[in-house]
């Protein structure tokens, strides 16, 4: 029988990782990026910057969670990064006390598609939310494509809203629309981690800045 859990990420995760995000996104986002953009990311550098991420954070409350699927083997399915809001959580021109009280920003969440609907997404969402909570961040912020249809409704099933916040991320001169969630994380509110329905399994969550498929 299978079993799924959560776990931080080991710097030996990071080649995972990346194959992970480049399977999804190139999956995910053929429909919203162009494919030579896709073609061009570079799973070796991107496998790096996880490294770096995982070993050296810039500060304790920058998290990378992982996603496992175990059965006869274990499998690292999905991932979740997230840490302090700082600039990149912000719409343009917008001042950061507009985010809410001590927010957190979700930098990435993916599952990847053939591991979809089975519990993953929300693992990784109720994990960070406990981190979240001991870390004593009052709201937690994410980017979503427009037409990602599969995270909006999972964000929302647990409680995530828009906030009215959008922005549009510049693909090699291909604009895509994104919206901006945001939910309480107060123990005495809804709970922000029970998304229930499809994982986010398209994958298209917000990118962190410099992992974003933009021309390069």
């Amino acid at each position: 029988m299978a079993q799924g859990y959560v776990r931080p990420a080991r710097p030996d995760d990071a080649g995972e990782i990346a194959r992970v995000q480049l399977s999804t996104w190139r999956s995910a986002y053929r429909r919203l990026l162009p494919r030579h953009i896709l073609d061009q990311l570079d799973e070796d550098w991107i496998a790096q910057q996880w490294r770096e991420a995982v070993t050296d954070p810039p500060s304790e409350r920058h998290r990378v969670l992982v996603a496992v699927e175990q059965a006869e083997q274990s499998y690292l399915v999905g991932f979740l990064a997230a840490g302090p809001a700082d600039e990149a959580a912000l719409a343009p021109q917008e001042q950061p006390d507009s985010l809410g009280e001590r927010p957190a920003a979700v930098t990435d969440l993916l599952v990847e598609p053939r591991w979809g609907r089975r519990g993953h997404g929300s693992r990784l969402l109720a994990a960070g939310v406990d981190l979240w909570r001991a870390d004593g961040f009052g709201t937690a912020v994410a980017w979503a494509y427009e037409q990602d249809a599969a995270t909006n409704n999972f964000l929302a099933s647990a409680g995530w809203q828009p906030d009215g916040a959008t922005r549009a991320l510049d693909v090699d001169d291909l604009l895509v629309p994104q919206l901006r969630l945001h939910v309480s994380l107060a123990q005495d509110g809804a709970d922000p981690a029970t998304g229930e329905g499809a994982d986010p399994a398209t994958g298209e969550a917000d990118l962190p800045a410099q992992q974003r498929p933009a021309s390069r």
